[in-house]
């Protein structure tokens, strides 16, 4: 048949001047369709047209349900998680939280989902349908009800990453675990919340910006400052006790909090103008933010609480490790990470946490960084388009100039249009300047509270800094999971003296932490005082990662205890000598968890740092150092450090 077909095909001339022998395809394909038709008859497959996936239409949540449709979030730490929900409430939603994943909720995902998902898909879909049907079976609430009446909230993304197909995910467990049609409503990092924004149930306004943007502070601010605190606290469970006092505090506020009642003034309705707000009851709820300090005020209340509430002892040298990674593995405080961070604090280190505020600052720098790679790529109007000049060619002919084609798709100005390179000029540098202003808005809000609750929670990391750091190893334009951030945060860490010990936790198997691991190689190899460790995080193997993390941990505890013994010897006191002086009833002050601990270059740990403060004071007052020589000293300081260490390990 082919044959015949080559002999009867009758040869037709393109335009390009060679020859097509339409029939000898034909021919060919029609073969190929026929055996391929037998081929899955033999194999007991339907065939027909393919069937290509269409995402499902989710039912919106709109305005009018509002009231009475309990909106679920989780993801995030508890204290983070309850600041949000109670700035929600404040705005008028109805809110609720999923509880912290544990293993049971792991065991769900792999149950009902898609094998080969990470580790944070089978956590948080497991506890959303674990959470559902604790509703229905041991709350009673009927199936449609809990259809109609609750929806989930979760992040999305796309990119080299399954974070990209958590939703999918979501809705084909919810399917298989029978909550088919459960609303789960996708927030886009790239662009808000995925749902027609006319009668929206959620409305993006400035107010629930605002509140949102308040409580991620609020959470970050004081995680960090409790880890601080509770390894060294005096009375065991103190800390988390007066914590849990201020978050109440922190929740009132967040609920009482009218930003509809905020006065315009004059400078309100001048910015109006000039600034990206829609208009001047914007303009005055932003410059409220800004100039205002009713949330420093809160903090500041609370710090007086942990001041006078908690003693604590700043002499227990313990390192700091500060943990890293993929988002949801370093944040999340359950079984989704081997409960690491209480693991660590058992095991007699300080944990330095990563604040949210930290991702914000990162996503709004890698947008610049893009902006800026795309300078003169950008498509221009058409009706500027038309004002470019023909090209004349080397034949004499003229050639349609650039962006000249009519079709509004330039790539760029020709170079003769100032008038659109001028204009592409100013919307290249607006844009840069919204992306610097936003950032420095944040972290001026950020050390605003910061500094209202004591200031020793750190400033937010440099973003350009970090760029800089991590590149040489890890392409910053390189997307995905955190990007070069788990290297640059290695090598700024360490560098700066901030931590003892690096910890990175990233799902099994997640490609960009894979290849950060990868280039870590070359980090370690060129820093040799780094003590870094990568743990991948699963459902089970608890042991064997707290063993690996022992283990570099018992090198970070050798570091701090050097460093311990350099710093007493360095005094001219003795231990006991410090120690007896900051017991003192005067020196209370010695003695409070918000107390202000000089940082040096090359001291990284609070005991140390904490024994050369108060050694000057001694001095400063001219109390008489000890008797015995510097190494007797250095002695002393090791002997209740080891001390220490061995309970710790123990």
């Amino acid at each position: 048949m082919v044959a015949n077909a080559t002999t009867t095909a009758k040869s037709t001339p393109s335009e390009s001047g060679t020859v097509a022998l339409p029939l000898l395809r034909d021919s060919i394909d029609a073969t190929i369709a026929a055996e391929r038709e037998r081929l899955m008859k033999e194999a007991g497959l339907t065939v027909g047209p393919v069937q290509h996936f269409k995402r499902p239409v989710e039912r919106n949540f709109t305005r009018s349900e509002r009231g009475k449709v309990t909106i679920w979030l989780g993801g995030l730490t508890l204290r983070h998680e309850m600041l949000i929900v109670a700035g929600l409430e404040g705005l008028g939603y109805k809110v609720g939280l999923i509880p912290t994943p544990v293993k049971a909720d792991f065991q769900a995902g792999k149950e009902f989902g898609n094998n080969g998902q990470c580790n944070p898909t089978y956590f948080t879909v497991g506890a959303l349908v674990n959470h559902l049907k604790r509703m229905r079976d041991e709350q009673g609430i009927p199936l449609e009800q809990i259809l109609n009446d609750h929806l989930f909230i979760t992040a999305g993304a796309c990119g080299p990453c399954r974070f990209g197909m958590y939703e999918a995910e979501y809705r084909l467990a919810l399917r298989n675990s029978g909550f088919d049609g459960f609303r789960v409503m996708l927030f886009q990092q790239s662009g808000g919340l995925d749902q027609a924004a006319v009668e929206a149930g959620l409305e993006f306004n400035l107010n629930f910006f605002l509140s949102l943007l308040n409580g991620m502070f609020m959470g970050d601010i004081l995680n960090e400052v409790a880890y601080q605190i509770r390894p060294y606290e005096v009375v065991p469970g103190q800390t988390n006790a007066v914590f849990d006092k201020c978050l109440k505090i922190c929740q009132e506020a967040l609920k009482k909090k009218n930003y509809d009642e905020v006065h315009q003034g004059a400078l309100a309705k001048i910015l109006a103008k000039f600034a990206p707000v829609k208009g001047p009851a914007d303009a005055a709820k932003f410059l409220d933010q800004l100039r205002g300090t009713y949330y420093a005020d809160v903090f500041a209340e609370c710090a007086k609480i942990i001041n006078e509430e908690i003693e604590v002892d700043w002499l227990r040298a313990k390192p700091i490790v500060k943990v890293t990674g993929e988002f949801w593995a370093q944040t999340t405080e359950g079984d989704g990470n081997f409960r690491m961070f209480p693991f660590l604090e058992g095991e007699g280190a300080e944990v330095l946490v990563e604040p949210v505020a930290t991702w914000i600052c990162y996503m709004l720098h890698q947008a610049g960084l893009k902006a800026g790679d795309r300078k003169g790529l950008e498509k221009t109007p058409k009706r500027q388009n038309t004002e470019m000049p023909k090209q004349d060619e080397s034949d004499g002919s003229q050639s349609v100039g650039v962006g000249d084609r009519g079709d509004g798709d330039a790539d760029r100005p020709s170079r003769w249009n100032l008038k659109a390179r001028l204009a592409a000029e100013l919307a290249f540098r607006k844009k840069m300047f919204t992306f610097d202003i936003a950032e420095k808005i944040i972290k001026h809000e950020y050390n605003k509270l910061r500094e209202a609750i004591g200031g020793t929670a750190h400033e937010l990391a440099n973003q350009l800094e970090l760029t800089r750091a991590g590149h040489p190893y890890y392409n910053s334009r390189s997307g995905g999971g955190e990007g070069h951030l788990e290297v640059a945060k290695n090598i700024y860490y360490s560098s700066k003296d901030l931590a003892h010990m690096v910890l990175s936790l990233k799902p099994f198997g997640c490609m960009p932490s894979t290849q950060s691991d990868g280039a870590q190689a070359a980090v370690v190899s060129h820093f040799k005082d780094i003590i870094y460790i990568p743990i991948e995080t699963s459902g089970e193997g608890d042991i064997n990662a707290h063993s690996r993390v022992q283990m570099a941990l018992g090198e970070a505890k050798v570091k701090c205890k050097e460093e311990f013994k350099r710093a007493i010897a360095a005094t001219g006191y003795t231990l006991e000598q410090i120690l007896e002086y900051v017991a003192r009833e005067e020196n209370r002050d010695l003695r409070r968890p918000l107390l202000h601990v000089t940082h040096r270059k090359g001291v990284v740990g609070k005991a140390a740092s904490f024994a050369l403060d108060v050694a000057e004071r001694m001095k400063k007052e001219g109390v008489a150092g000890g008797t015995n020589g510097p190494s007797e000293c250095g002695n002393n300081g090791s002997a209740r450090q080891d001390a220490e260490l061995e309970c710790a390990s123990a």
